[in-house]
């Protein structure tokens, strides 16, 4: 049974929420306040994580940035704010999806368990042997989802990683922005563009010696990305 931890301090949405994941077969824990939510996640062993993006004491964002320092898990982000430029900071702080609020509760159960299954499928927990990525400098283990940049290991999140093996599997082949957010997140794509754009920033920024002048990750301008070998 997947454990998950909803930071949440409305408490009538956070039970809502949690009714509808139990229902689903999910085991769920309720944290209230920021201080509290952060320090549960990072003591307990869970496998995602619902956060709020205002909350007491210490918001979402600085929740997120903690616990991705830390935690390799889906983290999902939850708000009332629109605005592109919360939703840019929330995954380039390291969440693997944005709501809005109000959203459907049966819509959150569908993207936990599109996270969670996506999670489970790329972590390769039933390969005996360990499958790697080798290109250049770069190192992919697939196995045990870790990274290296001339032989120095570099932390990714979740999708991160995702989206850096799919590229690293499928080189010379150019992705429109909308093509890799489907692929990676698996719904539909329409005014979640700016997603990607973060991501590949995020891989440059970690993988290439000068960001401004990739060598991995290409932009090919009016078409998208591809991986160079």
């Amino acid at each position: 049974m997947s454990r998950i931890l909803i930071i949440e301090d409305e408490q009538s949405i956070a039970e809502l929420e949690r009714d509808y994941l139990e229902i689903s077969g999910y085991e769920v824990d309720i944290e209230n306040s920021g201080d509290k939510g952060l320090q549960v996640a990072l003591s307990t062993e869970y496998d995602l994580i619902i956060l709020d993006l205002m909350l007491p004491k210490i918001d979402g964002f600085e929740i997120c940035r903690r616990i991705r320092s830390e935690k390799d898990i889906p983290i999902l982000m939850v708000s009332a704010k629109k605005e592109d430029i919360d939703k840019i900071r929330g995954l380039g702080l390291g969440a693997d999806d944005y709501m809005i609020k109000p959203f459907s509760p049966s819509e959150l159960v569908a993207r936990v368990k599109a996270h969670l299954a996506r999670y489970e499928r790329l972590m390769g927990r039933r390969e005996a042997r360990n499958d790697e990525v080798r290109i250049r400098g770069l190192m992919i283990d697939k196995t045990a989802r870790r990274v290296f940049v001339n032989e120095r290991e570099v932390v990714f999140t979740t999708k991160e990683f995702d989206l850096l093996t799919h590229l690293a599997m499928n080189p010379n082949r150019v992705y429109s922005k909308e093509q890799l957010f489907d692929l990676l997140w698996g719904m539909d794509a329409m005014g979640e563009i700016a997603t990607v754009t973060v991501h590949i920033r995020k891989l440059r920024e970690k993988i290439e010696q000068d960001p401004s002048n990739p060598q991995y990750i290409e932009t090919i301008w009016g078409a998208g990305y591809r991986f160079r070998i």
